[in-house]
């Protein structure tokens, strides 16, 4: 099979949705897997029509006829926000997403007692914020890995008396920390999540082994490399490994390792949600994103010139990619230019998982350079592509699949 894994190689929102969305249109399709995030994702897909939906927990060929959906048990879901989605799909002309649905029983929850200690932590932080989505999801991951055998799952759904238990010892132990939390009551949740585990197909791990078999998938991916838990920029990181790893972990589960494409998508602009280090960052680009306005969680939308070192770190903290998607080449133009290199550095080094210190330095160090900007090339897929050493794949020029222009179709759809 034909699998593709799909990574962004900056800090999120370069286009993931619509790269995945043009690979379930230009050929068949099975199923999407998710692997990684949560219903923080917001993935936007343009048809021609100009319907739009933007993708949080459902993969982003959902719009696609027969493309299934696949929540593994690396994505933290939330039934709640997944009920708003889907109603949100039969709108605009799509009312078998839940049809479509599969989803691991491994999965952890996120419910509205994450969602309120998010919000709460990311208050109390002040000017220090990190940018959260304040949807729970990290507070999801947190909990746990402090509360392994505790910790409220997909499964736990189908059986109300254990998610009852589970629901109020983390709602207690959350108040405890945190004060009085901005959350129902456990028996006012308890119907939704009942409900859910009677509409969609709970399944277990091995379940994927057979999708894996009976047709090509594309691997989702969510956020961004720069903003991974251990190889982002610490402390404005996620709570998820957003590399290929986990990925290629499900893959192997399968006896499929090795078996997919690995496609890194990147703007033409380097750009980022919220607080951290964004190196080429300049006002003055003519640059708006309707699709990202400014929110109170994570705050404005940010516009830089494209940033090579930063994306020839994230390339080698994935372990290289077999092709890149280029995206919103329709912005190029005079005013937009290419950093290769800061006025303190011209490389930076991936570390060992882990060492947040480490991580936590790069990040002060990031936030003390400045870019050294060469003039806009004449050929922007040619000039990213010798800089990243990496073939550019796939040109996107607008929202929409028609406006992808593939380079190499055959190394796009052939696995390495």
């Amino acid at each position: 099979m034909n699998h593709v894994m799909v990574v962004d190689l900056g800090y999120g929102d370069a286009g993931k949705g619509t790269v995945v969305d043009w690979l379930c249109a230009s050929r068949p399709v099975h199923t999407v897997v998710r692997f990684n995030g949560g219903a923080q994702a917001a993935h936007n897909v343009v048809l021609r029509d100009g319907r739009h939906h933007t993708f949080a927990q459902f993969g982003s060929g959902t719009f696609r006829p027969e493309v299934r959906t696949h929540l593994s048990r690396h994505v933290v879901v939330d039934p709640l926000a997944l009920a708003a989605e889907a109603d949100h799909l039969t709108a605009v002309g799509v009312p078998d997403a839940l049809d479509r649905l599969t989803v691991d029983g491994e999965a952890l929850l996120a419910t509205p007692y994450h969602r309120a200690a998010n919000r709460a932590r990311e208050i109390a932080r002040g000017a220090d914020r990190h940018g959260s989505c304040g949807l729970g999801v990290g507070e999801a991951v947190a909990y746990g890995l402090a509360h392994p055998d505790e910790a409220p799952r997909v499964a736990d759904c189908a059986h109300p008396a254990v998610l009852r238990r589970r629901l109020t010892a983390l709602r207690d132990r959350l108040t405890a920390e945190l004060g009085p939390l901005d959350a129902p009551p456990v028996e006012d949740c308890l119907p939704a999540y009942a409900a859910f585990a009677d509409r969609v197909a709970i399944v277990d791990r091995a379940h994927l082994a057979g999708v894996l078999r009976a047709g090509t998938c594309v691997f989702e991916g969510a956020q961004g490399v720069l903003l991974d838990e251990w190889h982002g920029f610490h402390p404005y990181t996620t709570w998820s490994t957003t590399t290929f790893a986990n990925a290629e972990a499900l893959l192997a589960e399968a006896g499929l390792a090795g078996t997919a494409q690995r496609l890194g998508v990147l703007r033409v602009t380097t750009t980022r949600h919220g607080p951290g280090p964004l190196v080429t960052e300049d006002p003055a680009l003519p640059f708006a994103d309707p699709r990202n306005p400014t929110n109170p969680w994570q705050g404005r939308f940010r516009f830089g010139h494209f940033d090579a070192v930063a994306h020839r770190y994230a390339l080698a903290a994935a372990g290289g990619v077999d092709g890149l998607a280029l995206t919103h080449l329709d912005l190029a133009g005079p005013a937009l230019r290419i950093c290769r290199r800061y006025d303190t550095v011209d490389r930076l080094t991936p570390g060992p998982a882990g060492d947040l210190d480490r991580q936590a330095a790069l990040t002060a160090r990031l936030l003390r350079a400045r870019p050294l900007l060469d003039e806009a090339p004449t050929d922007w897929p040619a000039a990213v592509a010798a800089e990243l050493g990496t073939p550019v794949l796939l040109t996107s020029h607008g929202p929409t699949a028609e406006d992808k222009v593939p380079a190499l179709t055959a190394a796009v759809s052939a696995p390495r």
